[in-house]
């Protein structure tokens, strides 16, 4: 049994997701620190301005990826075997074409978010606190594209040494700020949406300058783009970006400037930092899922997603059994009713761990997002009406109801649509039925 599991352990894909488990969890240590520096500095009301904000900000860097994500996970690791020249045309091609296309979206923004603010959103935050939120899209965009990059390329551990010395630089500024009194919502976003991306960008540029000269001069080809596939995943991961971030939004516009969006957001984002375990296993896994053609590999493929799966399931057991004295310890009695929620939300979230190898498989190695669009019209629709029709009655507790109902009715759909192309796949590489 020791054996096997070391074998296990000595995998090649094993020893990625350690890495990147690891790097991702250290980062959930950073994020723990920050949320336990914050809860003592700033107030729940003024948390849950922080919350909304950078959940708008999360929420638009994921919008304007357009998608490039599926595209370069399926795409880019069978180019860097191939073609070296063409690899460096492919991720020109891709930077640009994002990186333009968002800053026509957010220079829309920068003019309108004022008046989205005051007429939705409602934190009423000063035009410098909104202003700072949408320019720290464009630096989430450049450090995610970058970041996806490396994962592709397979490079784990460089991808995870260098945010982690970006957020050992934000722990020193963050740090200065609070003792000189200067910790406020704006500059909190300016620190994690600015200044972290920046000195990941330097990282890499350093790393890679020898090769900075090669890569301006590449070519861009609008082939590698992919607009079919590309388009079909951005329009299907806005839906899930916008349904993902509906609980938080439509609590604000019910309850306007209440402490309960402070206790809710802070429950959000211990909920969404477990999920980096999650995170952490498809990131390895995604690549590989690309190359699996017939229904023996993806047998093999999918019972091993289950197993490392395993663990993230884990992790949200023990997060429904914590007692409030824990969370009392990290985040003061002041934030003890977010306790309760957090409990209560690790249960459609632990639901939604099942529903992540139907999507790799529909997403790389069918390559139809198409399943994933209807999957997620369908769950913001759950998501939308649920909360219009039970937050004014149930409150923060709300959420985990039609949550639940909607990770339940999306990974049905994603595993039906799985079953069905799964069956068109030849059962081994010498047969073709």
């Amino acid at each position: 049994m020791i054996q096997r599991l070391l074998n296990f352990i000595k995998k090649p894909t094993s020893r990625n997701i350690i890495i990147n488990t690891i790097g991702n969890y250290l980062n959930v240590v950073f994020i723990a620190f920050f949320a336990f520096l914050l809860v003592r500095i700033i107030s729940p009301a003024q948390y849950g301005v922080l919350s909304v904000l950078l959940g708008i900000s999360y929420v638009l860097s994921n919008v304007l990826d357009f998608g490039t994500t599926a595209t370069i996970y399926s795409y880019l690791p069978p180019l860097i075997e191939k073609n070296r020249k063409e690899t460096y045309v492919f991720i020109k091609t891709i930077f640009v074409y994002q990186t333009l296309f968002s800053l026509i979206i957010i220079a829309v923004l920068f003019v309108t978010f004022p008046f989205l603010d005051k007429v939705f959103f409602k934190t009423n935050a000063p035009l410098w606190e909104l202003y700072v939120t949408i320019i720290s899209v464009l630096f989430f965009i450049w450090s995610n594209f970058f970041l996806n990059i490396l994962f592709a390329s397979k490079k784990f551990l460089k991808a995870n040494l260098y945010s982690l010395l970006a957020n050992v630089v934000k722990t020193v500024i963050i740090i200065g700020f609070a003792l000189a009194g200067r910790l406020y919502v704006g500059t909190v976003i300016f620190v994690f949406g600015i200044v972290g991306p920046m000195v990941f960008f330097i990282l890499i540029l350093y790393e890679k300058r020898e090769r900075l000269d090669f890569f301006m001069k590449s070519k861009i080809n609008k082939k590698h783009f992919r607009l079919k596939y590309t388009l079909t995943f951005f329009i299907a991961t806005q839906f899930f970006n916008l349904a993902s971030r509906m609980d938080l939004f439509l609590l604000s516009f019910f309850f306007p400037g209440s402490s309960l969006i402070g206790h809710y957001g802070l429950a959000q984002k211990i909920i969404l930092t477990v999920t980096m375990a999650i995170v952490s296993i498809t990131q390895v896994l995604s690549p590989q899922f690309s190359h699996l053609k017939t229904q023996e590999d993806v047998r093999h493929q999918v019972k091993t997603g289950f197993y490392y799966l395993i663990m993230p399931t884990g992790i949200f057991i023990l997060l429904f059994l914590t007692p409030d004295i824990i969370f009392k310890l990290f985040f003061t009695e002041k934030f003890i009713k977010t306790a309760a929620i957090t409990r209560a939300l690790s249960i459609p979230y632990l639901i939604s761990i099942l529903g992540n190898i139907p999507n790799l498989f529909v997403l790389y190695t069918i390559k139809k997002p198409v399943y994933i669009l209807w999957t997620n019209i369908v769950f913001l629709a759950v998501v939308s009406t649920g909360g219009f029709l039970l937050i004014p009655r149930f409150g923060v507790m709300a959420p985990v109801y039609f949550l639940t109902l909607g990770f339940i009715v999306g990974t049905s759909i994603t595993t039906i649509a799985s079953i069905y192309e799964y069956k068109k796949l030849p059962s081994s590489p010498n047969l073709k039925g």
